[in-house]
């Protein structure tokens, strides 16, 4: 089947470009185009990204007439929160809203290491899997990088608040990060630029569904980071029941994108693995998992599925997690299995906004 069609990035609007989607070299190339030195590019990479300004104003050691060509070129993207939701593991939960009405999840997961964040791509997704709230309602549109490194911005402003610092970032919130493939790299690459966030390329991850010509096109990126796989099932019937993507490109494919991704990059990668009761989660399909990843270069992180009200999957039993578990490690699989977070707010990806937003996601 063919590659999936690109969406619309942005809705035609009045809405100028974000100035957070510029990588520092693209600011640079604007700045010598105004005839302005390229060292401003670090004095604004350091207002909008150390001191985190909300307008080009107060970027005081800038000209008056430097300022003015920025406001009337690029927009300082704000988020509204709609919802804020904490939990009592320390978790927050986010719903915020964008110049278009449009609403996204953003999730700040606390650890012993550090503070990571979840971030959104997309406003809703296409790829339809059965287990997932994200999907539904569709896609509505893409997020412009902007958007996206808005999301980092905003979860800093509040470890601001506890003089905290963002350490990590998880590219696994709403959509199918390779589905805004032009956007999710200039975000990547701002994130992680020295004089960004500076989020170093270890602490950065990106799952995909599976969109099998992205992968090949990321492995061809050699950027240093975490990748992960939802694969959620050991035989491509299985996962063709949970994940239409499969159906344009079969497990068979999938597999060998990531051997490719591997020899390519050097880096091992992650195969994320939903548990369904009854669906995938017997011993039987343990063995099958650890039969198709054989030799491959990788970890399992095994995850208990969170109840999705809008969805029919059920929990798997916890002594049958374990079982699970035990069958990979006597097969010489490195697994484990995900920390729960969040437990007592709305978990499941997409899930707030689909209570929140009703005519987003009918």
């Amino acid at each position: 089947m063919e590659e999936l069609k690109k969406t619309v990035k942005v809705p035609e609007s009045e809405q100028l470009q974000s100035v957070y989607s510029l990588k520092f070299e693209d600011l640079q190339d604007w700045l010598k185009e105004q005839g302005e030195p390229k060292f401003r590019a670090t004095q604004i990479f350091e207002w909008l990204y150390q001191k985190r300004v909300t307008s080009f104003e107060q970027m005081s050691n800038l000209s008056k007439d430097l300022r003015e060509k920025l406001a009337n070129s690029f927009t300082i993207t704000t988020l509204k929160i709609v919802t804020r939701q904490v939990s009592s593991d320390g978790t927050v939960k986010f719903l915020f809203e964008l110049h278009d009405g449009y609403s996204i999840e953003t999730v700040v997961m606390r650890h012993d290491y550090g503070n990571s964040v979840c971030v959104t791509t997309q406003v809703g997704c296409r790829l339809g899997c059965t287990f997932c709230a994200s999907t539904l309602g569709g896609l509505k549109r893409n997020l412009e990088a902007g958007e996206i490194v808005a999301q980092v911005l905003e979860s800093q402003r509040a470890m601001d608040e506890v003089e905290e610092r963002v350490s990590s970032v998880v590219v696994m919130g709403i959509g199918e990060p390779f589905d805004n493939y032009d956007e999710l790299v200039p975000f990547l690459k701002t994130i992680n630029h020295e004089k960004g966030l500076n989020i170093g390329a270890r602490h950065i991850t990106v799952s995909t569904s599976g969109v099998v010509p992205k992968i090949y096109k990321f492995a061809d990126e050699k950027m240093q980071i975490n990748f992960a796989i939802s694969l959620h099932a050991p035989t491509t019937e299985i996962r063709s029941k949970l994940m239409p993507v499969n159906r344009a490109w079969p497990l068979e494919k999938l597999m060998d994108s990531i051997r490719y991704y591997i020899e390519t990059t050097g880096r091992r990668v992650t195969f994320e693995y939903g548990l369904f009761g009854g669906v995938n989660d017997q011993e039987e399909h343990a063995e099958l998992l650890a039969d198709l990843i054989k030799g491959v270069k990788c970890h399992v992180n095994l995850i208990p599925v969170n109840y999705v009200l809008e969805r029919d999957y059920v929990r798997t039993p916890r002594e049958q997690i374990f079982a699970f578990e035990k069958v990979l490690k006597n097969r010489g699989v490195n697994v484990t299995i995900r920390r729960e977070q969040g437990h007592d707010i709305d978990a499941a990806c997409g899930q707030l906004r689909a209570k929140e937003r009703k005519e987003e996601t009918r």
